[in-house]
């Protein structure tokens, strides 16, 4: 009874944090910051909706692939994130108001 208002407890909060990077990607206004909402609530609530889930199956075979599947999304979704920034300021689609601080200029030693 107590491990079911866990189980469900995750899964909606992961559920909660995918919504709000779903209405992130389409509210924000620029490449990097729709790229922040892509990634960081998006993958920490699918690891609580696989946690629920883990916890939900108790010792059921498919319990290896919840936890292989959130392994591979830690480990994808930096290396992703990383790509696509680097690839927006190569392609210099940024906004003049976008960086603080250009810290992969050539003038920097970039």
């Amino acid at each position: 009874m107590i491990l079911d208002v866990v189980a469900a407890a995750l899964i909606l909060l992961g559920s909660l944090l995918a919504l709000t990077a779903a209405i992130g990607i389409v509210r924000f206004p620029d490449t990097l910051s729709r790229m922040h909402a892509a990634t960081k609530p998006q993958t920490f609530g699918m690891i609580l909706v696989l946690a629920g889930t883990f916890i939900r199956l108790d010792s059921h075979p498919d319990g290896g692939m919840l936890v292989l599947t959130g392994l591979f999304a830690l480990i994808t979704a930096p290396v992703v994130a990383q790509r696509v920034g680097r690839l927006v300021y190569r392609e210099q689609a940024l906004g003049e108001d976008v960086l603080n601080e250009d810290e992969l200029s050539s003038r920097n030693g970039g």
